[in-house]
C-alpha cells in the first residue's frame, strides 16, 4: 500500500465512489447532501493547505516523497507548526470538499477512507523513518504539534 501515495488512493476512492454514485441515484433516493459553493470552498482550502505545504517543501530542498531514504531537512514552520501532515491533512479536506460538491452518500466515504488509509498505512512508516533520521529533534517536534489538527 505504500507504493501509492495518497493522492492515488484519494482518485482511486473518488472514482470508485463516483460509479458507486452514478449506478445509484444516492441524491434523489435518499437526500440531497450537496453544498455546491460550500464544497467549492472547502475544495479550494484544501488545496491551498496541501501546496503550500508542498511548495514549503520544495523551497528548502527536501524531498517530497514520503519513501525517499532521506530528507535534507525536518520542516516545522509554515503549516507544519499546525499539523504534522498538513499535504494529508489538505487532501483529506479536498476530497470532503468534492463530496459536498456531489452531494452524494458514497463520496462523504472518501474523505473517511482516504483518513484511515493515510493514518494507519502511510503516516507510521513515515514518522517512524523521521524518527530513526531525526532522533529526538522529531521526537520534541511530535509533543509539541498534533498529527492531524
Amino acid at each position: 500500500m505504500l507504493k501509492l501515495p495518497p493522492p492515488v488512493w484519494a482518485l482511486f476512492y473518488l472514482i470508485a465512489a463516483g460509479i458507486v454514485s452514478a449506478l445509484y441515484p444516492w441524491r434523489t433516493a435518499l437526500v440531497d447532501l450537496r453544498f455546491l459553493w460550500i464544497g467549492i470552498a472547502i475544495t479550494l482550502v484544501g488545496l491551498a493547505v496541501a501546496f503550500s505545504a508542498a511548495n514549503l517543501f520544495r523551497r528548502r530542498g527536501t524531498d517530497i516523497k514520503p519513501t525517499s531514504e532521506t530528507n535534507k531537512l525536518l520542516v516545522t514552520d509554515g503549516p507544519f507548526r499546525f499539523t504534522r501532515n498538513p499535504m494529508y491533512l489538505g487532501l483529506t479536506i479536498f476530497t470532503f470538499g468534492i463530496a459536498l460538491c456531489v452531494g452524494s452518500l458514497p463520496m462523504f466515504a472518501v474523505p473517511i477512507m482516504l483518513f484511515l488509509t493515510v493514518t494507519f498505512v502511510h503516516i507510521p512508516f513515515e514518522e517512524e523513518k523521521m524518527r530513526r533520521q531525526f532522533g529526538p529533534i522529531f521526537d520534541d517536534y511530535t509533543h509539541r504539534v498534533r498529527r492531524w489538527i
